[in-house]
This record gives C-alpha cells, structure tokens and sequence, in this order.
C-alpha cells in the first residue's frame, strides 16, 4: 500500500495473471501515428458552450483530512474541434491528488488552470460541493459535538487579452432551527401577557441556509462566511444534552424567524462582517428553505445584491 491507505498500487506485482497484449513501445508508436479525433473538425462547425464531467467525486486534502466533494468540470469548445480530450480532465484530477489546500476554492483555482491548460478551450468551470468537519462545543454541558459544515466553490477562468481572468462564487451553507412569530403574536393576544423570560408558545422547524459570495476580486475565506451564519441563526448540532436543547429552543423562541427574517440577518451581518474586505460590487446570495412541521409544503427565500446594497441599507 505505500502508506496509501485504500490503494492498491503496482498492479502488475497484485495481479500477474493480468498481463498486457502489446508493448508499451506498440502503443507509443501508435499514439504517434493514429489521427487525434478530437482535434478533427466535425461535420457541422458549431461552437459548444458546455461539455464535460459532472457527478465526479474528487479527494481533496485539507487541513481537516482527505475528504470527498462532488465536481462537475465543463469547458467551452470551439467549432473546429469535434470534441475535447476528457481523459485529460482526469489526468488532471489525479496530478493534484497528493497535493495538500489550505480550502476546496484554491483546489477549485488549481483544477481550473490544469484543466484550461490541456483543452482547445477558452473557459473552464469547476464546481464542488461536499461536507467539511466540524467540532463543536455544546452551549451548556460543554462537551464536544462532531457535526459538519456545508461547503460549496464555483470558479470560472476565462482566457482574455491581459492573460487569464478569474470569477468565483463560494459558498457555505448550515442548518439551524427556526420558530414562527406569528403564531407566537397570536397567541400573546390569546393567552395576554406572560411575565417576563418565557415566550409564547409556536411551531419550530429545521432550516438550510447558505451564504455565497460572487466576485471577481478577493474572496472571504469559508470561515468568515460561516461567522455571518453562526452570528444571525439558531445553529443546530448533533449532540445536545438535555441542558443544550433546553437553550437553543428558548432562544430560538426568544428570538423567532420567518424565512424573510433569516435572509435579511445573515444580509445585515454580511455588510457589517465583509464590507470592508469585499468590492463594493461584490453580489452576495442568501438562499433558505425551511422544512416545515405543521404544513405539508416547505419554504423558500433567497435574497440577491451586492454588497454596497447591503452598506446603503446598513447607514439607512
């Protein structure tokens, strides 16, 4: 194994009944000689805007281990070449295996100018999307909770006069618990007024929402998107003692959210966390969908703009 856990290398010493019909010298006398289809033109000349890989599962080392994300890959092609060279795109994944990133947008980046470099393409986009780990302190008893972050990278590169030009959108995206306030309004009015510290009751429900950041220019790290989150939700976790589910039910209650409150918060603390690091141009995506418990449907909210908007609103 070679310290590789789960791979089997030098097949040939694993598997001798597998043995090869041709010599390596056949083959490279061959590739040589043979026409190279996909650099033919093809029968009717038409640019594609889209062709690649997608539901391809790429290990990406980390500061939190080697751990699996989702990728999809396309290139642009154009009307003269019949078709791109995807064994190239693997070539590519496989180049950066042993590597180690400090975050999935700077493999993302690193993908990207391999890939460009192997295609008769002039853009390339590589998206991922997996589960970082997370470990987790819960609020009351203290005790460690191992729980997950959602992550997510799109970066798009495209071959220009002044060289390449680069354009990312990264995400993050966690789960949290949500109460209704108009129930609660309801109900003060039908039950009058409770004494101070204990909140009316209302129906709860299980919440995902994620922050994406667009942009052109310097992008935030992951963590400080997960700080506009953690900042403005009643973030779940995995482990919660009877103590820890006891205060994050009181202070979800104690602060409820419609799906429209849940997109504005995490706005609000965007603008004041990001405004200073981020181009005033910079479009910043707030997407929420709230699994309700009373009714049969869910709820959707996403909210768009950028973050001079959000600064404007802010001083408003």
């Amino acid at each position: 194994m070679e310290k590789r856990p789960g791979l089997v290398y030098k097949p040939e010493k694993t598997r001798p009944h597998l043995k090869t019909r041709f010599s390596h010298e056949k083959h490279k006398k061959i590739l040589k000689e043979c026409e190279d289809v996909p650099e033919t033109p093809p029968a009717f000349l038409l640019p594609i805007n889209r062709v690649g890989i997608s539901d391809k599962i790429v290990w990406i080392r980390l500061p939190e281990g080697m751990i699996p994300f989702e990728a999809e890959i396309h290139v642009d092609l154009p009307a003269n070449y019949r078709g791109i060279h995807m064994s190239r795109m693997e070539q590519a994944i496989s180049n950066i295996y042993q590597h180690e990133f400090k975050d999935i947008a700077h493999y993302a980046s690193t993908l990207a100018n391999l890939v460009l470099e192997g295609q008769n393409a002039q853009q390339v986009q590589v998206k991922l999307e997996g589960k970082i780990p997370q470990l987790l302190k819960t609020p009351i008893s203290l005790i460690n909770s191992i729980d997950h972050v959602l992550v997510s990278c799109k970066a798009t590169f495209f071959k220009g006069e002044g060289g390449i030009k680069k354009a990312y959108c990264i995400g993050t995206g966690v789960y949290h618990i949500t109460a209704c306030p108009c129930t609660q309004a309801y109900n003060r009015s039908l039950f009058g007024e409770l004494s101070p510290g204990k909140s009316y009751p209302t129906h709860s429900q299980r919440s995902i929402t994620w922050l994406e950041v667009e942009t052109c220019g310097d992008r935030p790290d992951f963590s400080q998107l997960y700080q506009c989150l953690n900042s403005s939700l009643h973030l779940s976790q995995d482990l919660l003692k009877r103590p820890d589910e006891a205060e994050l039910v009181w202070q979800s209650h104690n602060i409820p959210q419609f799906a429209e409150d849940v997109v504005r918060m995490v706005a609000q603390q965007a603008g004041i966390l990001l405004a200073e690091t981020l181009e005033p141009d910079t479009i910043i995506r707030i997407q929420t969908t709230s699994y309700e418990s009373i009714h049969r449907h869910n709820v959707n909210c996403m909210l768009e703009l950028t973050i001079k908007e959000i600064v404007t609103a802010l001083e408003g």
